[in-house]
């Protein structure tokens, strides 16, 4: 009996937090118990998504079972990317060197700004009135 490998690594984007199981398959791809398609209908989704397999030539190399929550459907797509990219370099430490130059190994850090007090939200400010 040959033993599965399985990789595992997380990404997170905004408040999205996604953890990405990976095991060399078909290409089947699981998010929250729903089909890939499903989870994600729009085509510029699950093409996010699929970027690094696309940049590291693996379509339809690996299994994926993801578990993905916080946030919305974009930034679920930015964690599971990320996921991704960082499953992938552990597989294989020279994909690294053909990934990263696409930017799907950095964290996008940009998040909500926190609403301050006395003012209706993060920057706007009640009406001023002079007299």
């Amino acid at each position: 009996m040959s033993e599965v490998k399985t990789l595992s690594a997380t990404g997170r984007r905004k408040t999205a937090v996604a953890r990405v199981r990976m095991t060399e398959g078909t290409g089947q791809i699981i998010i929250n118990g729903r089909t890939f398609d499903e989870y994600l209908p729009t085509l510029p989704l699950q093409n996010a998504v699929l970027a690094p397999f696309q940049h590291s030539n693996l379509v339809n190399k690996f299994d994926l079972d993801i578990t993905a929550h916080g946030g919305g459907s974009n930034g679920q797509a930015g964690a599971i990317r990320l996921a991704v990219a960082r499953a992938l370099t552990l597989f294989d430490a020279e994909l690294r060197k053909v990934i990263k130059p696409h930017g799907l190994l950095r964290r996008d850090p940009r998040m909500k700004e926190r609403k301050k007090p006395g003012r209706p939200g993060a920057r706007k400010r009640f009406q001023f009135s002079k007299r």
